[in-house]
């Protein structure tokens, strides 16, 4: 009799919060003990006090609790990488994957729900907005978080995101749904939500020594799972450290070690006349630079040729800067080289994922890259038609 009322009183314990029964309720299950249990009822409340008061360690860890905890270094490491808020990450993941449990994760470690597009490696076919759409199927989930990361640094969509503040991931959240990475009306609030239920902006102010080493235990994994997740995050984490380490020497770098954004690495600054002193030209004349790239912009009326009098170059000098073939009038703003184009992009500008309908050559003139470079990095000749998602690799 004694064990069935211990199997109840667990029972009861599994499902229903006994910390937070009424003293009355508590009184009259010691007198009910003591009334059908008169020899043994000190043992059993005795008893009744150990399960009531025991810990519950599987009730205490939450599947969102078991991801956060299993994948908050990798998102510290993503965000030193690339500039993407861990707390985004982390939300995004929790939503995206089910808390790690979705099929898609499970089966291909795509956290993020990422389609296809130009994807040349393994691909998974599930229901979504339409019946068997194409995913990204990755060797193991760090893989996920790195092209997660990727894919809102590369694509001309996201980078305004980059220029807001870190720790604005309400700002975050809706720019992700108004550049349309989601369709759902409520994923801001959606994403909000879990930051904020799960404190996960905390991790936005971690730095890289912070994330310390990682623990096979976390996942639960063991053997061979257990050491290729460890192996891949830490090749996360050294690339995040040298990348940081890049852009602190390139001064392109906040003062948290955290990339600067993309718009402020891409964009052409002005420059002063003794900055490239071999030119002559007219003070009221802007130049520019872009990958430490001399430039100008034509205006109405110009050709290559008349740009090269004015600059002292020859005509052949100008048209091999700009990787064309013979002289032409300017359209007014084409952006015309008066130096050599540099044989890969700038530091933290790797690669370009295009939007559709540019050529090769304009990609190249927009990066300062020589056309020939930018042909034998992606195995392509000028003549390439680039599709909507086709990745353009810059460096």
């Amino acid at each position: 009799m004694f064990s069935v009322v211990m199997k109840g009183l667990l029972l009861v314990r599994k499902n229903t919060p006994l910390f937070g029964l009424a003293d009355f309720l508590w009184e009259q299950l010691r007198i009910i003990i003591k009334r059908f249990f008169p020899g043994c009822a000190a043992a059993i409340v005795s008893a009744m006090v150990s399960v009531i008061c025991a810990p519950s360690v599987a009730a205490a860890v939450s599947p969102q609790e078991k991801y956060i905890e299993e994948w908050y270094r990798v998102a510290v490491s993503e965000m030193y990488r690339s500039g993407v808020p861990a707390s985004i990450t982390l939300a995004q993941g929790l939503l995206e994957s089910g808390n790690g449990q979705s099929d898609l994760a499970v089966h291909a470690n795509n956290h993020f729900g990422i389609k296809c597009h130009d994807w040349k490696g393994q691909k998974a076919y599930y229901d979504d907005d339409r019946k068997g759409e194409c995913f990204r199927k990755y060797p193991h989930a760090e893989a996920s978080f790195r092209d997660h990361s990727d894919f809102l640094r590369y694509r001309d969509r996201y980078k305004s995101l980059f220029d807001l503040d870190r720790s604005d991931y309400k700002g975050w959240a809706y720019g992700l749904k108004k550049a349309g990475y989601a369709t759902d009306p409520a994923y801001p609030r959606k994403l909000i939500d879990l930051i904020e239920r799960y404190d996960l902006d905390r991790f936005d102010s971690y730095s890289l020594s912070d994330i310390g080493a990682s623990s096979a235990s976390a996942s639960g994994k063991a053997g061979k799972a257990a050491m290729a997740e460890r192996r891949a995050e830490r090749r996360l984490a050294r690339e995040a450290r040298r990348s940081a380490r890049q852009a602190k020497r390139a001064g392109l770098s906040t003062p948290s070690g955290i990339p600067e954004s993309p718009a402020m690495i891409e964009n052409p600054v002005p420059v002063d006349t003794g900055d490239f002193e071999r030119f002559s030209f007219s003070m009221s004349r802007q130049m520019y630079s872009q990958n430490r790239v001399p430039f100008v912009y034509s205006v109405e009326g110009e050709t290559y040729s008349s740009i090269a009098k004015a600059y002292n170059l020859f005509l052949g000098e100008i048209l091999r800067f700009n990787d064309v073939d013979r002289d032409a009038e300017l359209k007014p703003g084409s952006v015309v080289y008066l130096q050599s184009k540099k044989n890969r992009a700038a530091r933290l500008v790797d690669k370009y994922v295009a939007e559709g309908g540019e050529t090769l050559w304009e990609i190249a003139q927009r990066f300062a890259v020589k056309l020939s470079s930018l042909e034998k990095m992606n195995g392509v000749d000028a003549s390439y038609v680039i599709r909507p998602e086709d990745t353009v690799i810059l460096r």
